[in-house]
């Protein structure tokens, strides 16, 4: 079996075995981790499934998380959604009930929601940081990883301010080389001109593997998303015909509430690797098929 086959597999499988122990040897050898004693299988298998099986890439991922945590602080020490919930509750930030026809997540940003002179862009950061770490326990969506679209109607010379090269080297790092999710597409709308200048400072931080991963859509996005989005994925505001994005981004904030204590316990544990039982796992996965019984 190849490294996609084996992803396939339960966490449990036998199969899985010599990788996490060959993984967990390796992470414990580690002069960066030399004062760990242990990872959970739990914990190893996300990032072995975002590298298909790779020890190696596995391992430099889980560095690269681990070294990550250490260097943002004020992001990854501050994963509370309470204390950005003036955020959510301008309908920034959802995702979707539906997975796309590959089995990956799909998340929406609503940049115009972001009030500038209201937000940090550290604490912006951090409710996407809140999402990864929340859908990275999903099976399916270690499996099948992420898409995400940003909406940028509404970019501001306030927006583009905020994000200065150590926070675009940051974000860049948590798309590409730094978080166990696969990130399989990011779609663009309504960007104007002038954002082009803070791309620009994020794309040269991306992996080429990333850069053909972004597709830009412009202000005639109904059409194209299309292409790679079913009717059923998307909200009615973005040419499909799933649940309003308002009522999409509420569902999603209530989602990351009932996370909450789950969420700072990753934040305050020195590896982020906590025990999370059956249940924890589950939660969105349960509120996404309560959502489309409900639709």
């Amino acid at each position: 079996m190849n490294g996609p086959q084996l992803s396939e597999l339960p966490d449990d499988s036998e199969q899985l075995g010599p990788y996490v122990r060959g993984l967990r040897r390796r992470a414990l050898q580690a002069s960066e981790l030399s004062a760990v004693r242990t990872f959970s299988d739990q914990f190893l298998v996300k990032f072995l499934r975002a590298r298909d099986l790779d020890v190696e890439l596995s391992l430099k991922l889980l560095l690269n998380y681990q070294r990550w945590r250490r260097e943002s602080p004020e992001i990854s020490t501050c994963l509370s959604p309470s204390s950005v919930l003036g955020l959510l509750n301008t309908t920034y930030h959802a995702v979707l009930p539906q997975r796309d026809h590959t089995g990956s997540r799909v998340l929406i940003y609503r940049i115009g929601q972001w009030n500038p002179k209201d937000w940090l862009a550290f604490q912006v950061f951090s409710v996407s940081l809140m999402t990864s770490e929340i859908i990275s326990m999903e099976v399916d969506t270690q499996r099948q990883g992420l898409k995400a679209i940003f909406d940028l109607q509404g970019w501001s010379l306030g927006h583009a301010l905020q994000i200065n090269p150590s926070i675009a080297r940051k974000m860049s790092s948590v798309l590409s080389d730094s978080f166990p999710l696969k990130v399989r597409g990011i779609h663009l709308v309504n960007e104007p001109v002038f954002f082009r200048p803070v791309f620009a400072m994020i794309r040269p931080f991306l992996p080429d593997k990333i850069k053909q991963r972004i597709h830009m859509h412009g202000a005639d996005y109904h059409d194209t998303l299309s292409d790679f989005f079913s009717p059923p994925v998307l909200p009615p505001e973005y040419g499909g015909e799933g649940p309003g994005i308002e009522r999409a981004c509420q569902d999603w904030t209530n989602q990351l509430l009932q996370s909450e204590k789950l969420l700072q316990q990753i934040a305050t544990h020195p590896t982020g690797d906590i025990a999370i039982t059956p249940e924890d796992c589950l939660i969105s996965e349960e509120v996404e098929t309560e959502q489309l019984v409900e639709g």
